[in-house]
């Protein structure tokens, strides 16, 4: 593992935490966190080509992906925040960590209440029909059977499944399983609610729907984390983003600043 020092983010004072948001509990607090994982593939050496490596036939060895690089900040109650990086920056690797998913190798994640990750804690099975998994993703979030009966006809309303909510999952195209995930994962106020690109999912209207779902949640005092590759929808939806660059902070502060800083390297 790298034993190099924690040199704190280039918009960080050195705390890894950000001034008061809506309110001043902080629900999540993330500590100089490093996860590192191990994947199969054989690294290329200097002057490797694609096809001298697959002449070699050599077996996949595992190797080293540190992902998270000393991430330290602090969430507020009923703040929205979105984490924008590119591909492998971190993003998907943080909200796993902080849901309680991923082991850390050095720092810790402390939380207020239980997180809720969408698609993983309602997690959907395909055999069975739309109607037995919302009641089951429900269950499986902590709601009690009285409490799903009164809020089924919501998400069924909000994911758009109609007659299909009689029919199994595996009968679903990827947008119709992603909507439903999203109804379950926000028919219950979560104190912490994390999602990982679901506003990509579906056509304009529904992705309006699910911005107006968020806000709703924000001000019943949930804290939101959003991942998004879309800029727009984290400028439109959070008040706050933070800049994921090789699993470091880059920037973390109010959405718009941080957006136009992120657009400005990579327009």
């Amino acid at each position: 593992m790298p034993s190099d020092p924690d040199p704190p983010p280039r918009d960080d004072p050195g705390t890894g935490e950000h001034p008061a948001g809506p309110g001043t509990d902080p629900m999540v607090v993330v500590d100089r966190l490093h996860v590192t994982y191990r994947v199969l593939g054989a690294e290329a050496g200097a002057g490797s080509s694609r096809a001298a490596r697959l002449l070699r036939r050599s077996r996949p060895r595992p190797r080293e992906v540190h992902a998270l690089r000393g991430v330290s900040f602090v969430l507020r109650r009923g703040e929205s925040v979105g984490v924008v990086g590119s591909n492998g920056s971190g993003k998907t690797t943080l909200l796993r960590s902080i849901a309680g998913l991923l082991p850390s190798d050095r720092g810790q994640v402390f939380t207020c209440g239980q997180p809720v990750l969408l698609g993983v804690n309602a997690a959907l099975m395909n055999d069975l029909t739309g109607e037995r998994n919302i009641v089951l993703g429900c269950l499986a979030m902590g709601m009690p059977l009285r409490e799903v009966r009164e809020k089924y006809d919501d998400v069924v309303e909000f994911s758009g499944l109609g007659k299909f909510v009689d029919m199994p999952m595996k009968t679903y195209s990827t947008g119709m399983a992603q909507r439903l995930r999203f109804a379950i994962a926000t028919a219950q106020t979560s104190e912490i609610l994390m999602i990982d690109e679901a506003l990509a999912t579906g056509d304009a209207r529904f992705r309006r729907r699910s911005e107006d779902r968020l806000k709703q949640l924000r001000d019943q005092a949930a804290t939101v984390v959003l991942v998004s590759h879309s800029l727009g929808t984290v400028e439109e939806t959070c008040d706050r983003a933070i800049w994921l660059d090789h699993g470091r902070v880059r920037m973390d502060g109010p959405a718009p600043d941080v957006i136009a800083a992120y657009r400005d390297e990579h327009d």
